[in-house]
């Protein structure tokens, strides 16, 4: 079928076999139709491939630049089942949060049109995701696990400890990288190897997950969710009373000084595995790491003013820490020492 057929496809609102496209948040939608001029619609057949991951190659860009930037780096076959992958992600969680939705019912039916294949695919993230999900053999339980993550938000305002918080970290970002690792791939599959990879792809989804914790403070509390550990608020003597309120104070900077240098040592004990992966998956995943690290210095920047700043980083900021990034990658020890050591 053509891109044109696809252009003359129904409207939003038109029932899939079990999704409704109006679970996409709007935003998304006026974005994409702009960008794309195909915008979130029923399709009478599957999606061609060239333009389903063009499809998603659009949403990353989007979406998020700093993962469109480091995905840049991968073989071309990779990079775009990443950006499909990304894509899934993306509209996944947009279920949760979007306004005026059924989010229960329409994750549930999000949940199980992912589940089929891409001959039965209406939507081109769906129909990318499947392909790539069944090229790359991606075990089934982390897609289930990360889409249980996205479910949390719905029931779960407060995180008691930070143990119950990784839990959450390790659904919706640990699992991303542990999906990542199956494309991406792996220098060998010896034991060792796989078993280093594996814990470092999951301490540092908690690493990036904690990050954007820290970025969107003043974005969740406006959704009615503190993923701060309530724990650390009494550690200290913040309350949540001070949080609502905004109160960028002493106390609030030592619990933020805290919580970034935690991330911190997520990021510096799990960095040397990347040696794990395939050499020409590693730039990639590096730029990934270090530009969203990059968000926690930003944080201190802006004097831990999370509540009416966004923390980030420029595009010519990004590409400025590309060379650095480089030569991090190249003194990596090599990836045949994970087979008899532990670093």
């Amino acid at each position: 079928m053509s891109t044109d057929t696809m252009n003359r496809a129904q409207a939003p609102g038109a029932r899939l076999e079990s999704i409704s496209l109006q679970a996409f948040p709007g935003i998304e939608c006026e974005s994409m139709i702009r960008r794309s001029d195909a915008g979130l619609r029923s399709l009478d057949q599957p999606p061609e491939s060239q333009f389903a991951y063009q499809y998603c190659a659009d949403l990353t860009r989007e979406s998020s630049k700093s993962f469109y930037l480091s995905t840049a780096f991968l073989p071309a076959e990779a990079r775009r089942s990443i950006r499909a992958f990304y894509a899934f992600c993306r509209l996944t969680d947009d279920l949760v949060d979007a306004p005026e939705r059924r989010h229960a019912q329409d994750l549930n039916e999000w949940r199980l049109q992912a589940r089929l294949p891409a001959r039965a695919q209406r939507h081109p993230v769906l129909y990318a995701w499947a392909q790539t999900r069944d090229r790359y053999s991606i075990p089934h339980h982390l897609i289930e696990e990360l889409i249980d993550g996205c479910a949390m938000d719905l029931t779960i305002r407060r995180y008691e400890t930070f143990a119950d918080l990784r839990v959450y970290c390790y659904r919706v970002a640990s699992t991303v990288g542990l999906v990542s690792m199956h494309i991406i791939g792996l220098f060998d599959q010896s034991p060792q190897v796989v078993a280093a990879a594996h814990a470092a792809a999951t301490e540092l989804g908690v690493a990036l997950q904690l990050t954007n914790i820290l970025r969107d403070v003043g974005e969740d509390l406006a959704r009615g969710r503190i993923y701060l550990p309530l724990e650390d608020l009494r550690r200290f003597n913040y309350s949540e009373a001070d949080l609502q309120a905004g109160v960028n104070d002493d106390r609030f900077k030592a619990l933020m000084r805290f919580e970034i240098e935690r991330a911190h040592a997520l990021y510096d004990a799990n960095w040397q595995a990347i040696a794990c992966l395939r050499p020409e998956g590693r730039l990639a995943v590096g730029a990934a790491l270090w530009l969203y690290r990059g968000i926690l210095g930003r944080i201190v920047d802006n004097d831990f003013d999370v509540f009416t700043r966004r923390a980030h980083l420029t595009n010519l900021e990004k590409l400025a820490r590309i060379p650095g990034i480089y030569r991090r990658i190249a003194q990596l020890p090599p990836a045949s020492a994970f087979r008899t050591s532990s670093l």
